[in-house]
């Protein structure tokens, strides 16, 4: 996967858009917790006081955080070319393919800030969890139409929106697993062994893809 830097430059807030861009990268190799608004600032290059002009506590700033790498992700999978694919089914392994590319060693910029956010942040920050579940959610329904369109056409009896969740939780079950092992290869071979399953489900041939 390529780097993922969500550091979007902002005319408008530079102090606001560096902050999100340093809680992304630093929540991500670090964790949350370990993660004081000192580090933040520091990585910003902003001082204390900005950081509170713009966000009222770290919670906030993670919320805020989470949206952002929501929507960045969001004008990625709009323009990614599996998009462009006549056959729902030709879609959602385009899809996996697509995440799969997106893959690298370093695996703080190429895995999941909701699913490590929301990990550490579900029980005592309400809101952090729901930014996250949001995020999560979007990105299954960027993919259950798919789904929908797969299942009618190959008449199955299954539900598009579990097994659009269903898709986000081997990404995010991946992620884990990677970092666990401090290698990207499960990762890898998880989301093969996705695309295998997508291929039986629907009598398409097995191809592995290797990022």
């Amino acid at each position: 996967m390529m780097v993922e830097s969500l550091q979007s430059p902002s005319v408008e807030a530079p102090a606001r858009q560096k902050l999100l861009g340093a809680a992304i990268t630093l929540i991500r190799r670090n964790g949350y917790a370990a993660t004081s608004v000192d580090d933040l600032c520091r990585a910003a290059g902003v001082t204390k006081g900005a950081f509170f002009h713009h966000f009222a506590s770290k919670d906030r700033l993670a919320v805020a955080a989470a949206d952002h790498f929501t929507a960045t992700a969001a004008t990625w999978f709009r323009a990614a070319p599996f998009l462009q694919l006549d056959d729902p089914v030709d879609r959602l392994l385009g899809y996996v393919d697509f995440r799969l590319g997106r893959l690298s060693d370093d695996l703080s910029s190429c895995t999941c800030l909701l699913g490590a956010l929301v990990q550490e942040a579900y029980e005592s920050s309400p809101a952090i969890r729901e930014a996250c579940f949001d995020g999560i959610q979007g990105q299954a329904g960027g993919i259950e139409a798919d789904w929908a369109a797969a299942i009618a056409a190959h008449g199955l009896k299954m539900d598009p929106k579990a097994l659009a969740l269903h898709t986000q939780a081997v990404l995010q079950g991946a992620f884990v697993i990677a970092k666990a092992a401090n290698s990207i290869q499960p990762a890898v071979d998880s989301l093969n062994h996705l695309k295998c399953y997508l291929a039986l489900l629907f009598g398409r041939p097995i191809e592995e893809t290797r990022p």
